[in-house]
């Protein structure tokens, strides 16, 4: 495919290039396993020494087509799916620390990411230190350790809604000698590509809006291609050194920039699985082909409510980049001058139980653990998706006990605000 293609061109035909007499639209390939005529080809395969298909845990045609589109919207040099986006988080920290490493991360990130970061980790014996991405470069800085590996953060924080400094974080990571890993799943690539940004490594919960239609669950990450390992090997032996289960293979010298990708394919997978089904890429990618039309639609329809609520007097605050006046409004003119997502967060005034009236008084927009498809739904974080949390973890992740947490779909905007106005008068 000719490169420098528009977005909108990559969302539709990207990743699936069919030759003379091949399906025009991307076939699901739902097989476990692919034949060979004789052993010796089977044999290079499982020794990386010669690309192709022989069990779905490593790689899948489908899943590769797919991965291969969300690499070129993102910009990188290659990507893998995963069964969900926790997997995909999990992965690309995992891929690069082991026991006895140490990872930094801003503490405005998804609430099981949270969790993933700071309990489960740590049982496999890496570290982690949670810092505020508003705290100024010197003091992020005092968070890092000569074992950390990694800096993480959300372009778009989950639920809080706030806009990361992708910048600030790529010069600290950089300064250090270690790779920026940004999750972009609210944002997506058509409001942003955090690699222009200085990142080295994005991560998706796909099931949000490049599903766009809650059908499956699934994760990606994507390799930019840029960070040199090899400048940094002591650090990075699991990619500079020899690994013995593939008879001493190099991952830095055997796959050049795909090195990163590679190993997660050949090590991660191979171990842990977490590949998503064919039939689930297939429904992805559905998704993927209208993703540049239902961003404008999200961010217009959001841009409404959020408007709305903070004309309000029944609304204490609301969180959305695109109204002036917010504390994200001029970052969020660097970063996502197309808009940044359709969710947002805002607090009733009252008490966490005048935000549970509100919600359960909605008809068309629903309550569900979900957030960032078609349809408009609701959540409250601290009775839902974060009541494992102390107040104290709450507000340290950047979640207010009263944090309603909208994400506006892409019905008629006036059908979502006559429900918000019906809803508030109930309260």
């Amino acid at each position: 495919m000719k490169k420098n293609l528009k977005t909108a061109t990559l969302c539709v035909q990207a990743g699936w290039e069919p030759k003379n007499g091949d399906p025009r639209v991307l076939p699901i390939i739902q097989s476990t396993t692919f034949k060979y005529d004789n052993s010796e080809e089977m044999a290079m395969l499982f020794d990386l020494k010669k690309e192709g298909y022989f069990y779905t845990r490593l790689q899948n045609p489908t899943n590769d087509a797919v991965a291969s589109k969300i690499a070129a919207l993102e910009g990188g040099v290659g990507a893998v799916l995963t069964s969900s986006g926790q997997a995909a988080n999990f992965f690309a920290v995992f891929n690069i620390c082991g026991a006895g490493d140490h990872i930094v991360t801003s503490n405005e990130i998804y609430g099981g990411t949270f969790n993933l970061f700071g309990v489960t980790l740590e049982k496999l014996g890496i570290e982690c230190t949670f810092v505020n991405p508003e705290a100024s470069e010197e003091e992020i800085q005092a968070a890092f350790r000569p074992n950390t590996k990694l800096l993480f953060g959300e372009t778009i924080s989950n639920p809080s809604c706030n806009v990361l400094d992708i910048e600030k974080f790529s010069r600290i990571a950089h300064k250090n000698g270690v790779p920026l890993i940004i999750d972009n799943t609210f944002a997506t690539p058509v409001n942003c590509r955090p690699f222009e940004w200085g990142a080295d490594i994005i991560t998706h919960s796909t099931t949000k809006y490049m599903d766009g239609h809650a059908t499956q669950v699934g994760g990606c990450v994507v390799d930019s291609g840029n960070f040199d390992w090899e400048a940094h090997a002591e650090k990075y032996p699991g990619l500079t050194t020899p690994d013995e289960s593939y008879h001493g293979l190099t991952y830095t010298k055997a796959f050049g920039k795909m090195a990163y990708c590679t190993k997660i394919v050949s090590q991660l997978m191979r171990d842990l699985g977490s590949i998503p089904a064919p039939q689930n890429s297939f429904l992805l990618n559905l998704g993927l082909e209208t993703l540049h039309l239902r961003m404008p639609q999200h961010c217009r329809n959001a841009q409404c409510v959020a408007e709305f609520l903070s004309n309000d007097p029944r609304v204490a605050w609301v969180n959305y980049s695109g109204l002036k006046g917010d504390a994200n409004y001029e970052r969020a003119q660097k970063y996502l001058p197309n808009g940044s997502c359709g969710v947002m967060a805002f607090g009733l005034k009252g008490t966490r139980e005048t935000a549970i009236k509100f919600m359960d008084s909605l008809e068309l927009i629903a309550i569900v653990t979900h957030v960032a498809d078609a349809r408009t739904c609701v959540l409250h974080p601290a009775s839902h998706t974060h009541r494992q949390m102390s107040d104290e973890q709450l507000y340290e992740a950047g979640v207010a006990p009263d944090l309603i947490r909208l994400s506006v779909g892409i019905e008629d905007v006036e059908d979502i605000l006559d429900d918000i106005r019906q809803a508030l008068d109930k309260v």
